[in-house]
């Protein structure tokens, strides 16, 4: 298949690839909202630990959409599994944050969780995803500035104020052409 209709393909199989956003701004908003309601020490607790859960929420969401999640037929969807495994490689980062220096593991955290969007933008060749990643990197760097009381819900809010637009994008914006299923591509595999 050329990169066209791998990109096609990856875009009819993943069904607009919504599970992950929505669950991971599910995830944001319950972090956000938890952190109105205990200590700053327990609220980073549950942003690293809740983490955890966006994987198995979106799996649940991928169900109700019918989307492929991770495919290992499509070269493009390893290459966004590839960059989900580089963003978790900062919990080499996160981690000693946590430790010693935990005022700044909601800013680390915030937008490690977000730089896999520039990779998933190339692959479905439309600036949502360098919008979603430079908007969220801006706005947790302008909240953790502002709210150094309240940056965990400053944060979190933010972040899903950005998944919301860019969700919005995914859901408006039309799908490429996919000739493959004439073809027996890789998403009548999938299917």
């Amino acid at each position: 298949m050329t990169l066209e209709e791998l990109r096609a393909d990856f875009e009819w199989s993943a069904k607009r690839s919504l599970s992950m956003p929505i669950a991971g701004a599910i995830y944001w908003l319950v972090v956000a909202i938890v952190s109105t309601q205990v200590p700053v020490s327990a609220g980073l607790l549950v942003l690293l630990f809740g983490s955890g859960l966006i994987f198995p929420i979106a799996l649940l969401i991928s169900k109700i959409t019918k989307e492929v999640v991770f495919s290992s037929k499509n070269p493009l969807a390893k290459l966004m599994g590839a960059s989900v495994l580089m963003v978790n490689l900062l919990w080499a980062v996160h981690i000693p944050l946590f430790l010693y220096a935990p005022e700044f593991l909601t800013l680390s955290f915030g937008i490690g969780l977000g730089l896999h969007w520039v990779v998933y933008s190339w692959i479905i060749q439309h600036p949502l995803g360098l919008i979603h990643a430079g908007l969220r990197t801006a706005l947790i760097l302008v909240m953790w500035f502002s709210f150094p009381e309240s940056r965990i819900l400053a944060v979190g809010v933010s972040i899903v104020f950005v998944y919301c637009l860019s969700i919005w994008q995914m859901i408006s914006r039309p799908l490429p052409h996919n000739n493959l299923s004439q073809k027996g591509g890789a998403s009548d595999a999938s299917s």
